[in-house]
């Protein structure tokens, strides 16, 4: 396992992040536990939730049931100083969650106090917006992304908003660092140049969607992370499961995501299929697990602070976890880029 650091942080992360959405609905409280267990004896020393979890599916009975699940694992354990932890606080929408109101000063200090409880802990490693309260492209929003019904001044302030308030709260040391999640290059930007003018927290990570399917990071972000030292915590890096094949020819196994989530949030539909069967045509030419091929290419990316794995089996953690060990040869990677120039964005 290797290590990195976190934007301009202390913390050093393992570059394979623990995933946990699935705790609490496709997993049970024990079966978390072993997966912390194992990972953590494997290197990993990165775990992000969030209060929104589990999202298999979504609902006001299972809210923040996974922070729970990993707050008795730290008070077992006796590991908290041993793991950065990551969670985020959820925006506008969720009627369950803060009547659904936005991210804001107070559902900020609300959302803290409350994961903090969850948690059994004193202090978050570092802590995320979830998304926006404005519009953006994420969430396959892209096809119909539209800049200009947000209000340039309110945007703003928006943010500002929320960085003071992250700013009490480091030094109240509720939260050592912050991130963003599901945000664009212009709102990262923001993040960036408020802070340095007004002194406040600067943002470590961004997690955004990024694998073979979905590369919008490579562009535009890309150059932010790299001039402005924020490191991309890429999620669903299988793209909900597609990436291992399971899902192909209409395929659903039992105990799937997707006899869940019916369509995996808009990927798993006629487009990605022609793209998935090639990237696993390429990991069978290089005899390569299909899994551990996708999971191998996004821990290369040069932008990557850590790749967010999940599973719901053993057999799918160990699997993933030992993709730290793969490294794929210049001509896996030139197939690869073939296949991405011949499907850019099929989901």
């Amino acid at each position: 396992m290797k290590y990195n650091k976190l934007g301009r942080t202390d913390f050093s992360v393992s570059e394979i992040c623990l995933g946990t959405m699935t705790w609490g609905t496709q997993n049970t409280e024990a079966e978390a536990h072993a997966q912390m267990d194992y990972a953590v004896e494997h290197g990993v020393n990165f775990f992000d939730t969030a209060e929104l979890y589990p999202t298999t599916p979504v609902s006001a009975e299972t809210y923040g049931r996974t922070e729970q699940y990993i707050g008795t694992w730290l008070k077992k354990s006796g590991k908290r100083d041993d793991i950065v932890l990551a969670t985020k606080i959820a925006g506008a929408g969720r009627p369950h969650i803060r009547e659904g109101r936005p991210i804001e000063a107070a559902t900020i200090r609300e959302a803290v106090d409350a994961s903090l409880k969850r948690l059994q802990t004193d202090h978050i490693d570092l802590y995320q917006i979830h998304w926006p309260n404005r519009s953006h492209y994420h969430f396959r929003n892209s096809w119909d992304f539209d800049a200009t019904t947000q209000d340039r001044e309110k945007s703003v302030a928006d943010i500002l908003e929320k960085l003071q308030t992250l700013d009490d709260l480091v030094k109240a040391g509720k939260i050592r660092a912050i991130g963003l999640s599901n945000e664009t290059a212009w709102g990262t930007m923001q993040y960036l140049r408020l802070a340095e003018e007004k002194a406040l927290p600067r943002v470590a990570s961004i997690q955004n969607e990024y694998n073979l399917l979905y590369r919008t990071f490579d562009l535009d972000l890309a150059e932010v992370a790299h001039h402005g030292d924020v490191g991309l915590m890429a999620y669903s890096p299988l793209a909900a499961g597609l990436l291992t094949g399971k899902y192909l020819n209409g395929a659903r196994p039992e105990g799937s995501r997707a006899t869940i989530n019916k369509d995996l949030g808009g990927r798993l539909q006629p487009k990605q299929e022609p793209a998935v069967k090639s990237y696993l045509e390429v990991a069978a030419k290089h005899g390569i697990d299909p899994a551990q091929m996708a999971l191998a290419f996004c821990l290369k990316r040069p932008f990557m602070a850590s790749v967010i794995i999940g599973a719901t089996s053993m057999e799918q953690l160990k699997a993933d976890i030992g993709a730290a060990d793969i490294t794929l040869s210049d001509e896996a990677t030139a197939d690869i880029a073939e296949v991405h120039r011949h499907y850019p964005m099929p989901i």
